[in-house]
């Protein structure tokens, strides 16, 4: 699918949505630039400090070369200040030396050609002076080191928790138990489903240990020949499992989680799964390589049973969208959890198609299930990276 692309200040954007904020925004830089004096140092700073408390309104990332632009020239101005004041007190000094008899090193020039002691004392105190600095540097670069030291052992120790953790788990769903101590027998689960629920569901017999574990496990999401293989959680705050795991242990890679919103005992159109864009890899770190169209043809399918039913999941769509504030008219993924109509279902699919960075030729209609994984994208503020597929028939 051929994708129009709008430019404004040298930035591409894909919407004609994205295209209409980033117009806004370049008004609003030209007339700041047009009642600003670029030369003006205070002016430059007054403006800067404006931008930093949000007295004006902007809507994408033109904000941000905006504000590198005003720094530029106040380190600009700033810096002809700086050297021309430099000049004149090294003139100035220069001319008070020929007056006072003083060298430019401040000495006595008479007591300096009569062998007095006062260099050696000047200079001696000014190694000292060098001395205390760079003592003063070492201690200060090596607290910095212990510091990071200490980071990164925290971090290389979550990053193997999380990794034996999951490792674990993966085992215990499919029963791969260690043959060196025999498992005792684990209690059958017991669920309170809802009154108005059509039917009680039997949980998979897969899930039935790590249910055991937390009661909150929903399902488990898998993308062969990658690292998300990962047990998906659910709870009434969508805040909680940002930064624990499913032991309920604090871990910064939190877990990947389902929408409060979502439900799969009676099942919501679209099931929206929530993870970290690690650094490591780690959650949804690469998620985003599902940009590359290449990417997505090696991995076209995405297996997420919940604790009830097993399913595969056909990639449909791949893009990127931002969280937008509450008054913004504007296709918001994250709410399009059910819908009323086929009407409604299919608005939201001609928002995504056009959206979508490549036709993948796979469609879906009213009555699909669908599987969305959204995950942080900082290529702009409040960024995301969204992948939708919806469910098929298995072969």
């Amino acid at each position: 699918m051929e994708q129009k692309v709008f430019v404004v200040e040298g930035r591409q954007f894909r919407t004609k949505g994205d295209y209409a904020r980033a117009v806004h925004d370049k008004e609003l830089i030209d007339k700041l630039r047009k009642e600003t004096d670029l030369q003006d140092k205070a002016q430059l700073e007054k403006l800067k400090a404006d931008l930093k408390k949000g007295t004006y309104k902007f809507m994408t990332l033109l904000e941000q070369d905006f504000r590198d632009e005003v720094d530029e020239l106040i380190r600009n101005a700033g810096a002809g200040k700086k050297t021309s004041g430099k000049k004149g007190s090294r003139n100035a000094k220069q001319q008070g030396a020929g007056k006072s008899g003083l060298s430019p090193g401040g000495i006595d020039a008479s007591k300096q050609s009569q062998g007095e002691p006062e260099i050696d004392d000047a200079v001696k105190e000014e190694l000292q002076k060098r001395e205390r600095r760079r003592k003063l540097i070492i201690a200060a670069c090596s607290v910095a080191a212990v510091c990071c030291l200490g980071y990164f052992g925290i971090y290389t120790y979550y990053d193997y928790r999380t990794n034996s953790t999951y490792e674990a788990l993966s085992d215990l769903r499919l029963n791969r138990l260690p043959t060196t101590a025999a498992p005792a027998p684990a209690a059958t689960p017991q669920f309170t489903l809802d009154e108005t629920a059509p039917e009680p569901k039997e949980v998979l017999e897969e899930f039935k240990t790590l249910l055991n574990k937390n009661q909150k496990l929903i399902g488990w999401l898998k993308i062969d020949d990658t690292n998300i293989d990962y047990p998906v959680m659910q709870t009434s705050d969508n805040e909680y499992y940002l930064d624990h795991n499913l032991n309920q242990e604090y871990d910064k890679n939190g877990s990947i989680f389902m929408d409060k919103d979502c439900d799969v005992l009676q099942p919501s159109t679209n099931f929206i799964l929530y993870g970290h864009h690690m650094k490591s890899g780690q959650m949804f770190g690469n998620l985003d390589r599902y940009s590359s169209e290449a990417y997505y043809k090696e991995h076209p399918y995405i297996q997420f049973d919940t604790i009830y039913e097993r399913g595969t999941y056909q990639v449909m769509y791949v893009f990127r969208s931002h969280v937008y504030s509450e008054e913004e008219i504007a296709f918001k993924y994250y709410q399009f959890i059910d819908v009323n109509s086929e009407k409604e279902f299919d608005s939201y699919m001609q928002e995504m198609a056009a959206m979508s960075y490549y036709d993948t030729g796979v469609t879906a209609e009213y009555g699909d299930q669908l599987l969305t994984l959204s995950t942080c994208d900082y290529q702009e503020k409040d960024g995301r990276f969204v992948v939708v597929a919806k469910k098929i028939a298995k072969e």
